[in-house]
């Protein structure tokens, strides 16, 4: 089957998620014949200068992107973000010091679990008492900790920090599903990672943006694979980096500049969230599972008043060339991903299933 023949399929994977179907074709050339020089980006040296250019880029538009200053280093890493949920306590927590945690869903119970391996930790707020539908707020953060850590997209369970916290502590924040899709000042945060996959590129590097002058401080030696420091003197190359996920993520985040940056993606992410939880509280067998102040943009949770009619949904939903809705199996209902490269044609293809299937039912 040709591309032009090929059935149009609304992606709402939550990761790996949809990616730009431009990127898509440049990612796919690459592959074959990348940079004119008739080798496969598979293929070359991580050192040649063709690739360095990738890496130099891909760093630049992150910085360019989230308005780094200059003490901020940009590093693409292996291993994914659960390596971060080590890696920033072992570069940021002080052996005598003590790191403070928000809860508020699966990947950031998967962080505090890391770092109490590595030193004291303290869990500051949790949502857990409500199974993490919501954000918590009001809570304290004492001036001694050595950071927070806060998730401010949960995947699983559909919320999103709207606000981040005012403090005076580092903030270490894991952006992995929502990285790139509203404004943020990244010099709120001593720390920023995320893995590509969600927002960003395919499977295989993770971001990590740190402040330069929060490092070497904690007391401990490390090893090198696991020292920012050391992949920071590297150029974020000090061992072979995941090269095509990199460079997928350079040209997303090019298609993401090229077509007005930030600002752009916001409205049109806010627009998309919009008309699906608009259709969800309208419609009379739908109902969300999040609280409302804290619903996320990216990733829309929902289940049925009666889930006994889930199979017939799942049959409307899959004819249409619906994909990736079903929810997480911790959850269940469905999940659907708005991410970046999602276009709003897709919102209204699931909004029209959702409104057809309500006649059905009548």
């Amino acid at each position: 089957m040709s591309t032009k023949e090929m059935i149009k399929i609304h992606n709402f994977s939550a990761g790996p998620g949809v990616l730009p179907a431009e990127v898509l074709k440049q990612a796919a050339e690459a592959c074959i014949n990348f940079d004119n020089m008739n080798l496969s980006l598979l293929e070359i040296s991580h050192r040649s200068k063709n690739f360095e250019k990738v890496m130099e880029e891909a760093r630049a538009l992150v910085k360019e992107l989230l308005g780094l200053n200059d003490n901020y280093k940009v590093l693409f890493l292996g291993s994914g973000a659960s390596l971060q949920f080590a890696m920033a306590p072992l570069n940021l927590l002080r052996t005598e010091g003590t790191a403070g945690y928000i809860n508020t869903g699966v990947w950031a119970s998967k962080a505090i679990k890391e770092a109490k391996l590595i030193g004291n930790t303290q869990v500051i707020a949790s949502s857990e008492d409500k199974k993490f539908n919501y954000i918590p707020k009001g809570y304290e953060i004492p001036s001694t900790l050595d950071y927070l850590h806060i998730t401010s997209n949960n995947t699983i369970y559909g919320t999103q920090i709207k606000e981040f916290p005012k403090t005076s502590v580092p903030l270490v924040c894991d952006m992995s599903s929502d990285i790139f899709s509203r404004k943020v000042n990244g010099n709120d945060f001593a720390l920023i990672y995320a893995g590509a996959q969600k927002n960003m590129g395919p499977a295989g590097t993770t971001m990590v943006a740190v402040d330069e002058t929060k490092l070497g401080k904690t007391g401990r030696k490390l090893l090198s694979m696991l020292d920012y420091q050391v992949h920071i003197k590297g150029d974020s190359m000090y061992n072979t980096p995941p090269v095509f996920p990199i460079y997928v993520s350079m040209l997303t985040l090019k298609w993401l500049k090229d077509n007005g940056g930030i600002p752009w993606i916001e409205k049109i992410n806010q627009q998309k969230a919009d008309t699906l939880y608009n259709e969800i509280d309208r419609n009379s067998i739908f109902v969300g599972t999040t609280a409302k102040e804290d619903r996320s943009n990216m990733n829309v949770t929902f289940i049925m008043h009666k889930p006994e009619l889930e199979p017939e949904f799942d049959k409307l939903w899959k004819e249409a060339n619906l994909s990736g809705l079903r929810g997480h199996r911790d959850v269940g209902g469905y999940r659907a991903s708005l991410y970046n490269a999602l276009p709003l044609e897709s919102v209204n293809a699931l909004v029209e299933v959702m409104q057809a299937f309500e006649k059905k039912m009548a």
